[in-house]
């Protein structure tokens, strides 16, 4: 990947590390995907998840503690809570979802794609996650390099490369800003 490598000793000037030791196991993906699916309470994880009562609660706590998801009062009955994500809950979609599709193409079992993961708009099968640049252009693993941050934008002919003008969001496209808006 380029000129440079990455500090690898250095675990904590890695995005990499700092997000496995949240994410880094089953069960938090597992509760993860279940909350994507709209559950919300401690017994519908229970029951839904098959996991065990003091691992679901110790998961929990740790998606809470770093702000994946929050727990609060439901509004029907305050005795009891729901566990919401967060903001920072719902980034960990596109990774969700890469790692769904990467288990369906090369997982060692077969996996059935039923139900199928679809655009709302036109109910087809999503594409793979993408790589995009700063102008939205997909990337793969030949375009991509690692520089220091004092030589951004600095091109390897001596030019220099500006920002797009939208802030590197050209091709993506907010449905649900877009819907608001138009409504």
């Amino acid at each position: 990947m380029g000129e440079m490598r990455e500090p690898l000793r250095e675990l904590r000037d890695c995005g990499l590390p700092q997000a496995l030791e949240v994410m880094g196991e089953r069960w938090s993906f597992m509760i993860l995907r279940a909350s994507f699916n709209g559950l919300k309470h401690f017994e519908e994880f229970l029951t839904e998840l098959g996991i065990a009562r003091n691992i679901l609660s110790n998961r929990l706590a740790k998606l809470v503690d770093h702000g994946i998801l929050k727990r609060e009062p439901c509004e029907d009955d305050r005795r009891k809570v729901e566990y919401r994500l967060t903001p920072k809950g719902f980034d960990l979609l596109p990774a969700m979802i890469a790692l769904r599709l990467w288990g369906q193409k090369h997982g060692s079992e077969f996996v059935a794609e039923d139900p199928v993961l679809v655009d709302e708009q036109d109910r087809l099968p999503i594409s793979s996650v993408s790589v995009l640049s700063h102008d939205g252009r997909i990337l793969d693993h030949t375009d991509l390099n690692l520089i220091a941050k004092a030589d951004l934008g600095k091109r390897t002919d001596g030019t220099i490369a500006t920002p797009h003008k939208s802030g590197g969001d050209a091709a993506v496209v907010d449905l649900g800003k877009a819907k608001k808006a138009a409504g």
